[in-house]
């Protein structure tokens, strides 16, 4: 979730002239990359290893002052969390990547069409670099959304432009430094910036662009890329349900959801954003979840390990979304163990919250909450939770908690979402063997693993004929002639 671009439309005359300025920079940067890459011919895998590698050493050699950066863009982020998933995150998909590559190299054998493979045709797949790759990446993991997706884009070997988030300025101007020491110029290009930077950046033409943030702002990257035919993968958010069904162990399973709701302040685009509880069960997790968040976090206001909202316009969203539940008659439930008074503090914390029984027309059940309030929906039959959220846009992730295989079968087949995590939340997206990606509004394409690899690299069908079938050919060319 990230606001870099903005509309054309809400741009002043003189703006326009800044990005036409900040574009052509841009431009150069892109055609040098451009032309280096295809001075450099085939990329060796000894050259795309290299790269993994100066990648790797960068999180090794920097994590600690990058944790640093990114406490201080927060207010205050827990930099035990930030190594766990902004650094060690990043490092293992770049190692596993480097594990597998040549395997990933190697050509794939196709069939030849019946009868040419016979007679001597074969048929293959070359995986070829696309050549320079856009990213985008936002604010609420800035350096695991900018070195994870490097994983991919170096095992193809490709070079790299990247816009990290002004929301985060320090880590954006710390990654900036790093990569200018470690990588050429014409290998990898960090530019900040803020609006201006971002919208000229979406212009450019790559030869494909990854962007992660929220749908809104997706829909403004994409119209601009359109105008090159620049292909796009988007990793938006939206919406991410949980359905704990009847026999799924309640104290279990509120603790992995409070602890996956509270990661990063709930900052998360798969954070589970509503959950459905078997009505006669909602006390019940309502204890559990106090219970949970009271062992994890004895006191919040003051805590290391509890992160801050960002920033105060999305900490007076947050609580506006609160207040508004409030008002149109929710109950709500702070999970605040030690009883704090969060009126003033230092930083933008917010306890985690329930919003018990929500309706429609609370805006907490209209937006992406990406913060630590969980709207809690009561149901009495698993359809009507199907039902729901089928009648909704499509997640990036589902979660289901249960041991009845036959309900959990019924939930996964009847909807349909990004990826999908059962007995557990967020959980699918850290296994680097399982493509992440969105479905419709909460984004298109997928990386990670294999499936990053293929991402961004072109797909080349080649085909060789073989003699025996070329002189065959001869009897369905021109002239052709009637037969009695």
């Amino acid at each position: 979730m990230t606001e870099t671009i903005k509309s054309y439309d809400s741009q002043s005359a003189e703006n326009d002239n800044d990005i036409d300025a900040i574009r052509k920079s841009m431009l150069e940067i892109l055609d040098r990359q451009k032309k280096a890459y295809l001075k450099e011919g085939e990329v060796s895998l000894a050259t795309r290893l290299d790269r993994l590698d100066r990648t790797i050493n960068l999180l090794e050699k920097h994590g600690t002052r990058l944790c640093e950066a990114m406490c201080e863009d927060f207010g205050h982020r827990s930099q035990h969390q930030s190594k766990m998933t902004d650094i060690d995150g990043s490092i293992g998909p770049l190692k596993l990547a480097k594990k597998h590559l040549g395997k990933w190299m190697r050509p794939e054998k196709r069939k030849a069409m019946f009868p040419m493979g016979l007679l001597g045709s074969r048929a293959r797949v070359e995986y070829q670099p696309l050549g320079v790759i856009g990213c985008i990446s936002p604010w609420n993991f800035p350096v695991q959304l900018t070195f994870g997706p490097l994983a991919g884009v170096f095992a193809a070997g490709n070079r790299t432009m990247i816009k990290p988030s002004e929301f985060t300025p320090a880590t954006s101007e710390l990654m900036k430094e790093i990569f200018a020491a470690s990588f050429d110029l014409e290998e990898v290009a960090v530019l900040t910036g803020g609006a201006e930077t971002g919208t000229a950046f979406s212009s450019l033409p790559f030869d494909h662009l990854i962007f992660t943030g929220a749908t809104s702002v997706a829909k403004h990257v994409m119209r601009a890329a359109a105008e090159n035919l620049v292909p796009v993968t988007l990793e938006l958010g939206g919406k991410s349900p949980v359905i704990i069904g009847a026999s799924a162990d309640i104290n279990l399973t509120a603790a992995n959801v409070m602890s996956g709701k509270t990661m990063n302040a709930g900052q998360i685009c798969l954070a589970p954003d509503y959950l459905f509880v078997p009505e006669d069960q909602s006390d019940d997790f309502i204890a559990a979840a106090k219970n949970s968040v009271a062992k994890m976090y004895p006191n919040i206001k003051d805590n290391p390990d509890y992160t801050s909202i960002i920033n105060q316009r999305h900490y007076e969203r947050i609580t506006g979304y609160i207040d508004d539940a409030r008002e149109k008659g929710a109950e709500i439930v702070e999970l605040n163990p030690a009883a704090e008074d969060f009126s003033q503090q230092q930083h933008h914390r917010i306890p985690p919250t329930l919003v018990i029984n929500p309706t429609d027309d609370m805006k907490i059940m209209q937006e992406e909450i990406f913060g630590p309030v969980l709207p809690v929906k009561q149901y009495r039959s698993v359809d009507e939770s199907i039902e729901y959220i089928n009648d909704h846009p499509r997640p990036l992730g589902l979660y289901y908690f249960g041991q009845d295989q036959q309900e959990q079968n019924k939930v996964l087949s009847h909807t349909t979402s990004g990826g999908v995590t059962v007995n557990d939340v967020l959980m699918h997206v850290a296994q680097d063997d399982l493509p992440f990606g969105g479905v419709g509004p909460s984004g298109m394409g997928s990386y990670h693993g294999f499936d990053g690899f293929k991402t961004f690299s072109h797909a080349k069908a080649v085909f060789r004929q073989s003699k025996t079938v070329s002189k065959l050919a001869a009897m369905i060319r021109p002239p052709y002639k009637k037969t009695a």
